[in-house]
């Protein structure tokens, strides 16, 4: 068979609803500390689902700032150290009881020398906020 068919007796996850944050950079000129080498060519991307037990904001905020985390450990096997502009797409999914979360991480990766910034939040975490 060239196609595999979704069972009949299976149930669809439904989109419950999807926020997103357009591109933002996170490091500016006036930092002093932070100095930018290379700058790769494109944007690396990532999508994470998370199964979730209990729909909470604070839920939402772990599956962004994890999703964030597993895209800077892959830009670090390619050489780079910062995510100079990053953004996120979170949609939530639901079937009968069931929830899904899926992140959607994308950054500019950078090579940056010297003493590295504490690493802010990711950008506009308040409008997680708005799913509860």
């Amino acid at each position: 068979m060239l196609f595999k068919f979704r069972r009949h007796w299976e149930t669809p996850w439904e989109v419950v609803d999807s926020k997103a944050v357009k591109p933002v950079y996170m490091y500016y000129d006036d930092e002093d500390s932070l100095d930018i080498v290379a700058v790769s060519d494109a944007d690396t991307r990532g999508t994470y689902v998370f199964e979730v037990n209990h729909l909470t904001r604070t839920a939402l905020r772990n599956a962004v700032t994890f999703s964030r985390q597993q895209l800077i450990h892959q830009v670090a096997k390619k050489g780079f150290n910062v995510l100079v502009l990053e953004s996120w797409r979170l949609t939530i999914f639901r079937r009968g009881k069931s929830h899904r979360v899926e992140v959607m991480y994308s950054g500019r990766p950078a090579e940056a020398l010297g003493k590295l910034p504490h690493l802010p939040p990711p950008p506009f975490m308040d409008v997680l906020h708005e799913f509860m």
